[in-house]
């Protein structure tokens, strides 16, 4: 899923090529990729675009007459810059915006159709659609700790809650915590004010980093190499490679369509965290300690 860094620089590229320019149409290929019906989406047709801007994971297009068109990638959603008129790769093709510039195309890989458009009149309908969780670089470490100690859950689940903490995935959740030196099953309530310092001086930097990494990265160019895994990242999809830091191989947790690493040496005392599934094979054999 494309998170903050992924969306900032998707949006600084979009804003480079359409803010100013006329939306000359929109053509919807999949119609579940439509999440509204009012108002109807050929009522952005002909509208001015006026700003390029970041909801949470959300990508918004505001338009003139109080118009947003408000795109949610989901797991597999993509975005292409394509030339005008062009009509991108049928098979994952979701819908199309035209320019006299060029066309956004909107693509999901996949069968399952989780990627989404809303178009929204309006500031409140606009605001509707946030979960209204922490924008982590204009926080105070206060603010932080008290959306983290609303609720008692893990670190994992925190910082991959969007009403908790904006922008943030399962991708750089792993790599934020590896850099906090915490563990990922450490609940939010019994963490010591140190500790929730050290895990927002890491959000701030991981963030801020992949976030000028992948500006770099894409320079003039429209990104379209979005992807979860880099060759970058410190412990996330890096199972069973050695940690950066120590050396130690990196382990992970297996969960629904998700996996969490981390590096049992810097973040849980040499424990090598349960996995279900793996843990119910090996049962009496599942080795705990590195």
């Amino acid at each position: 899923m494309p998170e903050l860094p992924d969306v900032v620089v998707y949006c600084e590229a979009l804003a480079s090529r359409v803010v100013g320019e006329r939306l000359l149409g929109v053509r919807i290929r999949n119609p579940f990729v439509l999440r509204t019906a009012d108002p109807p989406i050929a009522t952005a047709e002909g509208q001015d675009v006026l700003d390029v801007r970041r909801q949470g994971k959300r990508i918004v297009l505001a338009l003139a007459n109080d118009l947003f068109v408000v795109i949610h990638l989901m797991i597999a959603g993509r975005l292409r810059w394509l030339d005008a008129g062009q009509s991108g790769p049928a098979r994952i093709t979701l819908a199309l915006l035209d320019f006299a510039s060029g066309t956004l195309a909107m693509t999901e890989a996949g069968t399952k159709r989780r990627a989404s458009i809303h178009l929204v009149r309006g500031a409140d309908a606009l605001a509707a659609l946030d979960a209204n969780g922490l924008e982590i670089e204009d926080s105070s470490v206060e603010a932080f700790a008290a959306r983290l100690r609303a609720e008692n859950h893990t670190l994992k689940r925190a910082l991959t809650d969007p009403h908790i903490l904006s922008g943030v995935g399962n991708a750089y959740s792993d790599e934020i915590l590896h850099r906090a030196h915490l563990s990922p099953i450490a609940h939010t309530r019994r963490l010591d004010d140190d500790a929730i310092a050290r895990l927002h001086a890491a959000a701030r930097d991981v963030l801020r980093e992949w976030t000028e990494r992948l500006r770099a990265e894409t320079g003039e160019s429209f990104p379209e190499k979005m992807t979860a895994f880099r060759p970058g990242m410190a412990v996330h999809g890096r199972f069973r490679k050695p940690c950066p830091v120590c050396g130690t191989p990196v382990q992970r947790i297996v969960y629904a369509e998700n996996e969490c690493n981390y590096c049992p040496r810097c973040q849980t005392n040499g424990v090598i965290l349960a996995d279900r599934a793996l843990s119910r094979l090996l049962h009496k054999s599942f080795v705990r300690e590195i």
